[in-house]
């Protein structure tokens, strides 16, 4: 597996982040308040999939629990070529770097993408998300015509923010960084970057403690 959407946005914010995610993730510390928020998350993004109404999952899980991807892109190709009209989970890769949408919606002139999250407001780092999807769904060949952020609704159930401008715009940053983060993970040698605001911008690395010197 080349890069991921979650490699890709956890490398950006610091590269030796992404290089201890492959190589050392026993040093990896996730706070119960942080892993809170982040089965909220799941559980919003479980709800969201069917907002427009009956859908398809792709996710399938080996014996172990881990994803099965070559199934899921299979299962993904074999969802487009029937027509279904939702698909959630869509899993796509290019030369190995590989997303899966919450959902992929078809329409009249192509597909819209949604990227869903459990926040107040559309922050950058989740267009950046959407950017990263965006890109190797296009490179795969897949019209997308429109990107979105589903966000918890005020007085609705969900809110659907327009991201398409924002995530074309960053078609050239992720093409000029997808390749440098791939060499990174890869990389035998353990990657060093200086402490500084990265460590807990836009989120408190998980490796904070070991960069720190504190383990």
């Amino acid at each position: 597996m080349g890069v991921t959407k979650t490699d890709f946005m956890r490398g950006m914010q610091c590269p030796r982040m992404l290089w201890l995610d492959r190589h050392r993730p026993e040093f990896r510390v996730i706070p119960p308040e942080v892993q809170e928020l982040l089965d909220r998350g799941n559980e919003f993004g479980d709800r969201a999939m069917g907002m427009f109404g009956p859908f398809v999952e792709t996710t399938v899980r080996r014996e172990d629990g881990r994803l099965n991807i070559s199934a899921m892109l299979k299962k993904t190709q074999e969802l487009l070529r029937e027509g279904t009209p939702v698909i959630c989970e869509a899993a796509f890769s290019h030369y190995n770097n590989y997303c899966a949408l919450d959902i992929l919606r078809r329409t009249e002139n192509g597909f819209s993408m949604y990227e869903v999250k459990n926040s107040d407001e559309v922050k950058e780092q989740f267009v950046k998300d959407v950017a990263f999807q965006r890109y190797v769904v296009t490179k795969c060949g897949l019209p997308v015509r429109s990107c979105f952020v589903v966000l918890p609704g005020d007085g609705e159930e969900y809110r659907v923010e327009d991201v398409t401008p924002q995530a074309r715009q960053l078609y050239r940053w992720v093409d000029e960084n997808i390749w440098r983060l791939g060499k990174v993970k890869f990389s035998k040698e353990e990657v060093f970057v200086q402490v500084g605001p990265q460590c807990e911008e836009p989120y408190r690395c998980w490796y904070y403690d070991y960069c720190h010197g504190e383990k």
